[in-house]
């Protein structure tokens, strides 16, 4: 994550920070076409094809004002997570792809462009979202961070 942030500040990003080694990074930018640029800079000097999702701090701090009285809600039983779709996919297509989630062990709403999912932390294996959201042709359609990581982003 060092390495990536001194490239971008080399790229002529400012305000450059990183959280932990989890791949979110925070920054300002004046081109609109940002994701393509990191994409790039990420693939050049460091051989990798990761896809980047770009989302503007207003509209992340507007996601959150809208989630569900159940995700965060201190529960410490609960595992609460924010899915971002990578893909062309509407959000709506994605939990179809999933399917129900599991009653009585993990909760799913749509707001906007994400998914707000909690799951049971202890029963989390028998959660048909847990075993779905890491499978072949869905996987590679999201990204999932968890509620402490995105709150911390929002800081």
């Amino acid at each position: 994550m060092p390495e990536l942030k001194s490239e971008l500040e080399k790229a002529g990003f400012s305000d450059v920070s990183t959280y932990l080694n989890s791949g979110n990074i925070l920054f300002c930018a004046e081109s609109c076409d940002a994701g393509k640029k990191i994409e790039k800079i990420i693939k050049d000097k460091f051989g990798l094809e990761i896809p980047v999702y770009l989302m503007e701090e207003d509209e992340l701090k507007d996601m959150l004002s809208h989630a569900p009285a159940w995700w965060n809600s201190g529960d410490k039983g609960k595992y609460d997570n924010l899915i971002f779709i990578l893909s062309e996919d509407s959000p709506q297509v994605i939990c179809g792809l999933l399917g129900a989630p599991s009653e009585g062990l993990e909760d799913a709403e749509i707001y906007n462009k994400v998914i707000f999912w909690t799951f049971d932390r202890k029963l989390y294996q028998k959660c048909n979202w847990w075993k779905k959201t890491a499978s072949a042709g869905i996987a590679d359609k999201l990204t999932i961070r968890t509620a402490g990581t995105i709150l911390k982003l929002c800081r």
